[in-house]
């Protein structure tokens, strides 16, 4: 439905500076999760508040923010709006690393959810400008590897800055980069132009409720709404706790903990990004009902792993260096590469079904189903489990808590099934643009 510009070395340049910028904004969002136990520990603070300060906080403000912003990139253009809005929770970022009590964390937290607001939807746009349709999952498999390499970055080295010079220094060194990232964006990387309906102005001046109510009459876009917001309660309560869970139940430090889900956890993840786009984009090409066919089957491969990983008691599998790897974090290493599955072919999907003036819109109507579930339900549900298990069940309270959570995969399965058939109709008869088309710079 979009039309893209010829592939060239200046397209490759755009999506590696955008990736890179999708990178520390995952980086930054990612970093709360090492930090719990020594925020908690200065603080004074339980489980619950924690739960709200990394989720429902930065998901009310994130989702609030979310589609006005992607309203506005439709409009005005992406890189814009994707640059200030990097600068901006880099900034708010290294602003948390100075909170000197739980409230001002709680504000600087809340000034990074309204930055990062203005920053996936519009990335994920602008890769959509750039690529023609059979090479956009593989191209925004590049872009999604942000959140498993912000893992990497996030998890593996803010742990180990936290553990030798403390939680502050962690988000004020790590928030400094996206100051410069979102000025080179500005000031290197050209925009694309979109090839647009002439009635495009009609579009631009319709109300905000007019344009949900035409998205969501898309068939198949609720079932992938539904989906994202789903596996993203999962995904994000493992992300969230997972660090805490080795640390309580496998005995291991931060650093230690940070390394295996950063490095380790974020390397499987990435891998299976990559996969998954490459895979994707070649089945598709195939039987377009692929574009939800290889999410379904991530999703539903993921599903024992995670339990298990969860499930299994305490032995050491094997030693890296100093560090007791645990053997339930084997079953978490498959998880990572496959649990990753559902997100790109989903965002690609969304791509395939809107024009290229509601495209930002749409997707950031799905993440913020992602951010306002995922980000906001999915570690404040876990929380308040592992703090109502606490009488019974002690430190393995969380254990379990995580474990409970793996039932929103399950449902995820379900509303991928459910869209299967309905992307696949959409595919096989597309509606025709019934105006002429037009280039507009993005």
């Amino acid at each position: 439905m979009n039309h893209s510009p010829p592939v060239t070395w200046r397209t490759h340049y755009a999506l590696f500076v955008l990736a890179t910028i999708y990178v520390f904004n995952y980086i930054d969002r990612q970093l709360m999760a090492i930090l719990i136990e020594p925020v908690k520990l200065e603080f004074g603070i339980s489980d619950t508040q924690i739960g709200l300060l990394s989720g429902v906080t930065f998901a009310v403000f994130y989702t609030v923010f979310g589609f006005p912003l992607g309203r506005l990139s439709d409009r005005v253009g992406r890189k814009p709006v994707i640059a200030f809005s990097c600068m901006a929770w880099s900034l708010m970022t290294m602003l948390c690393g100075m909170a000197g009590n739980f409230l001002t964390l709680v504000l600087a937290r809340i000034g990074v959810a309204v930055g990062e607001a203005g920053g996936t939807a519009p990335s994920v746009a602008m890769v959509s400008d750039l690529y023609p349709p059979e090479r956009r999952s593989t191209a925004l498999a590049c872009l999604m590897l942000g959140s498993s390499l912000g893992a990497i970055v996030g998890l593996g080295l803010g742990g180990w800055v936290a553990q030798h010079h403390g939680w502050r220094y962690a988000f004020i060194l790590i928030g400094a980069p996206g100051i410069l990232l979102g000025l080179v964006l500005l000031l290197t990387v050209r925009t694309p132009k979109r090839v647009v309906p002439l009635s495009s102005t009609a579009l631009q001046t319709e109300g905000w409720m007019q344009t949900l109510v035409e998205l969501f009459r898309m068939p198949s876009f609720l079932w992938l709404v539904l989906t994202g917001g789903a596996a993203a309660i999962a995904g994000y309560a493992v992300g969230t706790w997972s660090p805490s869970f080795l640390i309580r139940s496998h005995g291991l430090n931060m650093q230690q903990a940070g390394f295996l889900v950063g490095v380790v956890g974020g390397g499987g993840a990435t891998i299976g990004t990559l996969v998954c786009g490459v895979l994707t984009d070649r089945l598709a090409r195939r039987d377009a009902g692929w574009q939800i066919g290889v999410p379904l089957l991530g999703t539903l491969i993921s599903i024992p792993f995670v339990l298990a990983y969860f499930l299994w008691p305490q032995g050491t599998a094997f030693y890296v260096g100093s560090t007791a790897v645990p053997q339930a974090f084997l079953f978490y290493s498959v998880f990572a590469f496959f649990g990753v599955w559902w997100a790109t072919p989903c965002l690609s999907a969304i791509t395939h079904l809107f024009p290229a003036t509601r495209l930002a819109q749409a997707t950031a109507i799905f993440v913020m189903a992602m951010t306002l579930l995922g980000v906001g339900v999915g570690p404040l549900f876990v929380g308040m489990l592992s703090d109502f298990f606490v009488p019974s069940l002690g430190n393995e309270s969380l254990r379990y808590a995580l474990a409970c959570s793996v039932s929103m995969l399950v449902l995820a399965s379900v509303f991928l099934i459910l869209a299967l058939p309905r992307y696949r109709q959409h595919m096989q008869h597309p509606a025709r643009l019934a105006t002429p088309l037009r280039a507009v710079t993005a």
